[in-house]
């Protein structure tokens, strides 16, 4: 490849291997061709999600999936970098994965038949819920106190937040605009409402954070 390494990851691992339940033997003896950073290379499955569980944040991202919505799978995959707690996905069971990147292996999803559930459940947990939306009376959200226990909800692309999500938020924000555009895509909200929350509460001392 003209622009980068050709191969992604690193190979079967030379020398004698390190011991420990959180190494994999599979990959030991092929290489680690995952999209994972380097502190989980030849990690299993299982010794990475444990790990994360860890460190992950009080903030959850829900999304609306009444006509599997492409941008799912990038929200997925945006909710694993900023390492929320949980993902939900309202509606239909089934979603596109191909935007998630395999990173939804190392998220908690859960599945609501409907927003109600989503809040009650939410709520039995004290997690407060806001959906993004450009509504009349929508919070600011580059002004307003983001909540450290908070769930982010968000509509299909295009119709944004379902009536019956509007009626079971805590309260919705928008995100400030100044082009032609009605709307900014959804998972791209998604990822400003996520750092929003991160550049609030994260913890960005010492190795907490990293960049690939």
């Amino acid at each position: 490849m003209p622009h980068g390494p050709a191969e992604v990851g690193v190979g079967p691992w030379e020398g004698e291997w390190p011991t420990g339940e959180r190494y994999d033997a599979q990959l030991l003896a092929h290489g680690d061709r995952r999209n994972v950073v380097d502190r989980y290379r030849y990690w299993s499955l299982e010794a990475i999600r444990a790990d994360l569980d860890l460190r992950r944040h009080d903030f959850h991202v829900a999304i609306e999936n009444w006509q599997h919505d492409f941008n799912i799978g990038t929200v997925v995959r945006t909710a694993n970098a900023f390492l929320a707690a949980e993902v939900h996905i309202v509606g239909n069971r089934r979603w596109n994965r191909r935007g998630a990147m395999v990173t939804d292996r190392y998220q908690h999803l859960v599945h609501h038949a409907s927003a109600a559930d989503l809040a009650a459940y939410l709520h039995d947990r004290g997690v407060r819920l806001l959906g993004i939306d450009n509504l009349p009376g929508s919070a600011h959200l580059e002004t307003m106190a983001v909540p450290r226990r908070v769930c982010f909800l968000f509509g299909q692309e295009g119709p944004g937040l379902s009536a019956a999500a509007r009626e079971v938020c805590d309260g919705t924000f928008s995100i400030a605009q100044f082009g032609s555009t009605r709307s900014i895509n959804a998972s791209a909200a998604a990822a400003i409402a996520m750092h929003a929350w991160i550049r609030t509460y994260a913890d960005l001392s010492g190795d907490r954070a990293w960049r690939g």
